[in-house]
């Protein structure tokens, strides 16, 4: 099977975890989205369609595929399935043209050879074939909001064990306390598990995949999946939880995605949250991820306030975002990229644009993007990565693409301080 993995306009109800990537390179489970697809469609060959602006990063990402290649597309019969698209494990696909359907949305098209969007609105092209083609109801599930993706994580993660363990050779570890089954505790060749680890297996698959570390004296809860280069120092964590690569991860973590090559180093809660790449949570960094009052939390996504009929929500952060010492984050809490929240002794505001700097509570624009991108550099560098051309055109790009959102809420939680003053 030849895959185009694309990107809707649904795309921007994922926002702040998909404002920097395609909405295929989310990470759901124990691989990324797009991985995912690949892997149960027995993929032969995998190619791209992204925004526009996402096109250059994502081939760096994906070197060698094919990105919003019209030619490729065009070479032969395709199905282009939709990154939002969590497909239940048992579906597959026929060769013949048809258009998969979920809860009435396109999962996945089966186009012939020839085939290729006229233009941006890759939507409104699939649509017109959904017209033309015969119709296929399909099973699994649309991550149709960002809270979504953290929600089918842990259904993800019990998918993931019977695949993670046939890749992985079984591994006898005899200091590790296991409660529960043990060959749930499903460990790649060269992680390390330090003496004084306890894996509880009774939910699910704990799976630690290559050079990962787990320090002595961590708890692990099953269904969960430590990524290739991760550190586990010390943590508690829960039941549902993805640490994506090279990432160091203390403290308190439930529920919970980090994308990869993130920070959260020392103690602070960490529940129902997705955090991007390059994030570091500083020392005593609390998320609520519960309202005292049980009720359902509201959010604000893509520019509107949505219910989303959840009680637990943690936070939403964007990629290169940092807080400082003590920064407590309010439930469904939604910050966005290249953002520096410094502590006010109270909730943070709940909704922080891609960059600003939030201080004594208020939001400010960040002014000075060289500076700001040179320190981006030199975390990237930390980690053997390094922060291109490529990179600072798509950053600058994004800065002005989200000035007018910035200014305004920037004008209105001013306006909203002053009221309170009066």
């Amino acid at each position: 099977m030849r895959l185009c993995v694309y990107e809707d306009s649904g795309a921007a109800w994922l926002e702040p975890i998909a404002l920097t990537r395609p909405a295929f390179a989310l990470w759901c489970g124990a691989e990324r989205l797009f991985e995912r697809h690949a892997r149960q469609f027995a993929a032969n060959e995998v190619g791209f369609w992204t925004r526009p602006e996402l096109a250059e990063l994502w081939k760096l990402e994906a070197p060698g595929r094919a990105v919003n290649d019209v030619d490729w597309t065009r070479s032969a019969s395709t199905a282009w399935v939709n990154a939002r698209w969590f497909p239940a494990p048992d579906v597959s696909m026929h060769a013949s043209p048809h258009v998969g359907l979920m809860d009435g949305q396109i999962a996945y098209a089966v186009l012939p050879a020839g085939e290729s969007p006229i233009n941006d609105d890759i939507g409104a092209w699939l649509e017109a074939w959904r017209g033309r083609l015969p119709g296929r109801a399909v099973s699994g599930a649309m991550l149709n909001y960002l809270w979504d993706v953290v929600d089918h994580n842990s259904t993800a993660l019990r998918q993931d064990g019977l695949w993670f363990r046939e890749k992985n050779k079984p591994r006898t570890l005899s200091q590790v306390a296991v409660i529960g089954p043990c060959d749930q505790l499903l460990v790649a060749d060269h992680a390390t598990i330090e003496p004084f680890v306890v894996a509880d297996t009774r939910g699910g698959p704990v799976m630690i995949d290559r050079d990962a570390v787990v320090h002595s004296f961590s708890r692990l809860e099953g269904p969960c999946y430590v990524g290739k280069e991760s550190w586990i120092v010390g943590a508690k964590l829960r039941a549902g939880s993805t640490i994506g690569p090279c990432s160091r991860i203390g403290g308190e973590v439930e529920a919970s995605i980090v994308q990869g090559y993130a920070n959260k180093y020392h103690e602070g809660f960490l529940g129902h949250s997705y955090i991007g790449e390059w994030v570091n949570l500083a020392a005593a960094t609390q998320t609520s991820d519960l309202r005292n009052d049980y009720d359902n939390v509201k959010m604000s996504v893509n520019g509107e306030r949505l219910a989303t009929g959840k009680s637990n929500v943690g936070s939403f952060i964007g990629d290169h975002t940092k807080t400082a010492l003590g920064a407590l984050l309010n439930t469904g809490s939604t910050i966005g990229a290249f953002s520096n929240l410094l502590p006010s002794g109270s909730l943070l505001p709940q909704v922080v644009p891609s960059f600003c700097l939030v201080q004594n509570g208020h939001l400010q624009e960040v002014v000075d993007l060289r500076k700001t991108f040179a320190i981006a550099g030199k975390v990237m560098q930390r980690r053997g990565k390094a922060l291109t051309e490529a990179h600072r055109d798509f950053y600058y790009s994004f800065f002005e693409a989200t000035s007018k959102q910035r200014r305004t809420m920037i004008r209105e939680n001013e306006m909203r301080r002053l009221r309170k003053s009066v």
